[in-house]
């Protein structure tokens, strides 16, 4: 069996900026294609596979933390024979700026790595469901269903090879100092301070605070940098947006500038 992606949520319908006066209608095909690469074997019962995203030119989607312009992208396993784990390699983002809002995510092609856990030494199976959004001057809901093969040839893919390779820096590949978080209640959850030694990112520098728990919402950072310091300001707001116990170590924080992204160490007190 080969990889084979099918859209399931396929048309939008929005307001052009360009065209203020006149409604535009978009199918999926038109503006995204998505496809699996099946990959290839590794040591340890690892494999390493990958889903390939293919914009049309102006559209984008979105990184797991995609900001308030955008979308998360996320992979759910619906079904696995000889699987018995999963989890995404991210490429290093972008940071988009559309009307005022804030997404963080890609344009173009992107190869999204999946490592996956297998107990078999032949082939595997999987069946999951990709969800995504794409945006251009209207967004639009994207769910898609894949199935396919793991084979067991350990033969090299370099489109995930160089994929895996555009991944956000270490704190130590880059020479990013120690991270402090300093935590003060607020009305409806904490404000965290984080301050960091970080070498320069580039344009468009941006701190993004992320929880481990998907129903704690982590507000947008307020990033400033004096010569190598940095210090973002983000508010982390639970369910029922009411004090709450905070493990700093529930907490990844990467900065992501024009030039590159570093994914700093754990933060602590």
């Amino acid at each position: 069996m080969t990889f084979f992606a099918r859209t399931i949520g396929a048309i939008a319908l929005g307001l052009m900026s360009a065209l203020p006066a006149s409604a535009q209608f978009f199918s999926a095909d038109e503006v995204v294609q998505i496809s699996m690469l099946p990959g290839y074997r590794m040591s340890d019962d690892r494999h390493m596979a990958a889903i390939r995203i293919d914009l049309a030119p102006g559209w984008k989607t979105y990184w797991r933390a995609p900001g308030e312009g955008g979308v998360p992208t996320v992979l759910r396993l619906t079904d696995a024979e000889g699987v018995t784990g999963m989890a995404i390699h991210w490429p290093s983002p972008q940071v988009f700026f559309t009307n005022g809002l804030r997404s963080v995510g890609y344009e173009g092609s992107v190869i999204l790595p999946v490592e996956f856990i297998v107990d078999t030494s032949g082939a595997a199976e999987v069946e999951g469901r990709l969800e995504l959004g794409v945006c251009y001057d209207v967004c639009m809901p994207i769910s898609v269903d894949l199935e396919g093969a793991l084979p067991a040839s350990t033969a090299r893919d370099g489109t995930i090879a160089a994929a895996l390779s555009d991944r956000p820096y270490t704190a130590t590949e880059a020479g990013a100092g120690a991270v402090n978080c300093s935590i003060e209640p607020i009305n409806d959850g904490l404000r965290v301070t984080v301050s960091a030694q970080v070498p320069d990112t580039g344009n468009d520098e941006t701190v993004v605070v992320e929880h481990r728990d998907p129903m704690i919402w982590v507000s947008e950072a307020v990033t400033q940098r004096h010569g190598s310091s940095l210090t973002a300001v983000a508010e982390v707001v639970p369910a029922d947006q009411g004090p709450f116990a905070l493990d700093r170590g529930d907490l990844r924080i990467t900065v992501i500038g024009s030039q590159r992204a570093i994914e700093l160490d754990r933060c602590t007190g």
